[in-house]
């Protein structure tokens, strides 16, 4: 008995209309290629088998209206509907909303859910609010967290809102980020600015490694001083100055005082100690 293959695309060419500029291709390849696996779709990223304009693009590139964007043939799932998240999480995350409007939906993203699928990950917070919300055809994250990172997250209901959102966080600085981080040892300055390059490396089991490196992208954070705990850990406010992959969290452990419950920069007998007098991550 045998089972019929899964069906396979030729190679395709989209284009890109006016009202898709600022999305990122990773967003665009998922909302279009039906019944492909997000994981099949960051490995052609991350392998540079996608093309825009016939080059080479990163797998963060934000399209601009006119792009053409050529897919390889691919191998596509029997199965174009998504399987039912578990209610646990849809009720979980609906309790997280702390905002939201006909164009806009603000979530306090608790620690250890990813904010997309991918890598290891079947589902993310994206893929619950498409599910909570199927009449929101545009549904796209605005900006991101790391996994292991709680916090607001905005998520656009409207491509005009995602626009404007992303006008005011990339260009003129109207809307800015700041992170509270819990850091081993006595941090020394009350404020102190963070420049180092950032260079990301993608293992081969597909996790994504950020170290300093003189040929990486410039980078600037600046860390501001909030509560002293002794010579053991420093409360801080973190703000990202550049928006670079895993920045805060890099630059803090360049800075000699890793995050505490930081599972891939951290240091594990720090984030040790703090689960000992009760911290929960």
């Amino acid at each position: 008995m045998t089972t019929p293959a899964s069906p396979t695309t030729g190679v395709q060419l989209l284009d890109v209309p006016p009202e898709l500029a600022g999305q990122r291709i990773d967003n665009f390849l998922i909302a279009r290629l039906k019944g492909a696996p997000k994981t099949l779709i960051y490995r052609i990223l991350r392998k540079g088998e996608v093309r825009v304009n016939k080059g080479r693009i990163k797998p963060d590139y934000r399209l601009q209206a006119g792009d053409q964007v050529r897919v390889p043939p691919l191998r596509l799932a029997e199965r174009d509907e998504p399987a039912p998240l578990a209610q646990g999480l849809l009720e979980r995350m609906e309790a997280a909303i702390v905002y939201e409007d006909k164009a806009l939906i603000v979530v306090n993203k608790p620690a250890g859910i990813a904010v997309h699928g991918g890598s290891g990950v079947s589902a993310g917070v994206i893929e619950v609010f498409r599910q909570l919300r199927p009449d929101a055809k545009d549904i796209e994250l605005v900006h991101r967290l790391d996994r292991d990172t709680s916090g607001l997250l905005m998520i656009a209901k409207k491509r005009s809102m995602l626009r404007h959102l992303h006008e005011a966080l990339r260009g003129e600085k109207i809307v800015d980020k700041r992170y509270h981080a819990l850091v081993r040892g006595h941090w020394p300055a009350g404020k102190k600015n963070v420049r180092a390059p950032l260079l990301k490396n993608n293992l081969r089991s597909g996790e994504r490694m950020v170290e300093v490196n003189v040929e990486g992208k410039d980078a600037l954070t600046e860390f501001r001083v909030l509560r002293r705990f002794g010579d053991f850990a420093t409360l801080v406010e973190a703000r990202p100055i550049t928006g670079r992959t895993h920045q805060i969290r890099v630059h803090a452990k360049h800075a000699g005082h890793a995050i505490a419950g930081d599972p891939k920069y951290g240091d594990e007998d720090f984030s040790r100690e703090i689960r000992e007098l009760g911290g929960k991550r």
